[in-house]
């Protein structure tokens, strides 16, 4: 496979510092060697430049340096649909979440019939009519969709930018209050960490596999590293409690790869500042191996 990796250090997303050190944590943490290991051809492309909170300004407080934070995504689309173009993987490297509205922007141009699988501690279907916080980050899969501001649900004239029937969540356990009430109305599908526990990992992921799919071609992944249990993962910005476990991640990356339907992805809000001796960028980086194709172990044929 080509993979083009492509770092973005954004921090407007959100309110903690050191998410913008991601890229580089992950890049340290040895991304692009190990996955050439497993054969694959990978370019890396740097890091998208762009404004953070030392000069930015916050503007509208329900949408949060919104300007600044589509200036960047119109990088990270310019970046994403060249990687299609040049029938390279793209893999966007975070940052906070609100890189993927620029991953799904640019891969647009090349198609909107594909699926969504998203997991992440948050459902992040906030608008700036139910943000309790007018952090953009909490916008990112509702702005992907068609919702909300047409600043965003219209980012780069694609609206929406995938299909909502085909979208699944896995591995939410934080939902705010008005938001919880727009998600219920929509036609995805959430998973919530109380299905992880009743029915297990391995049967939600083939579950969601078949409704991402469904026909389709596409699945673009967008993997948050806090639907980890912190005690795993502490280096991200907003940790909740009672996550997935170290393997249970890797299963779903690992059948994810099976599935042979995964053309994009991105890992976000990996915050070295929070973390302990890089130790959450090398599981990012570990799970990233396992989505591209790394396995335990090889059965001979």
């Amino acid at each position: 496979m080509k993979i083009g990796v492509i770092g973005v250090p954004m921090d407007l997303g959100q309110k903690r510092r050191g998410v913008d050190m991601g890229p580089t944590a992950i890049r340290i943490a040895m991304l692009i060697e190990r996955l050439s290991a497993l054969g694959h051809d990978v370019t890396d492309f740097g890091n998208i430049q762009g404004p953070d909170r030392s000069t930015a300004r916050p503007g509208n407080e329900k949408l949060r340096y919104l300007d600044e934070v589509l200036k960047v995504c119109g990088s990270i689309a310019d970046k994403v649909s060249l990687c299609v173009s040049h029938h390279m993987f793209p893999l966007v490297i975070g940052g906070d979440q609100t890189v993927s509205i620029g991953t799904l922007a640019g891969l647009a141009p090349h198609g909107t019939r594909r699926g969504i699988i998203w997991i992440d501690a948050h459902a992040d279907f906030n608008t700036e009519h139910t943000t309790p916080s007018g952090n953009v980050h909490g916008m990112a899969l509702s702005a992907i969709l068609g919702y909300g501001t047409r600043k965003l649900s219209y980012f780069r004239r694609a609206c929406p930018k995938a299909l909502e029937e085909n979208t699944v969540i896995i591995g939410c356990r934080s939902i705010d209050e008005k938001e919880q009430e727009l998600l219920a109305d929509s036609r995805i599908t959430v998973y919530t960490m109380k299905e992880v526990d009743e029915i297990g990992i391995g049967h939600v992921i083939d579950e969601a596999v078949q409704i991402a799919g469904k026909g389709v071609n596409d699945i673009h992944v967008s993997f948050d590293i806090d639907v980890l249990d912190p005690r795993e993962a502490p280096g991200t910005g907003t940790p909740v409690p009672g996550g997935l476990t170290y393997r249970e991640a890797h299963l779903v990356m690992e059948d994810l790869h099976e599935a042979g339907k995964v053309s994009s992805a991105e890992l976000v809000e990996v915050n070295p500042i929070l973390d302990t001796g890089n130790h959450t960028a090398e599981i990012a980086v570990e799970l990233l191996e396992s989505l591209m194709g790394k396995k335990i172990f090889r059965q001979r044929k």
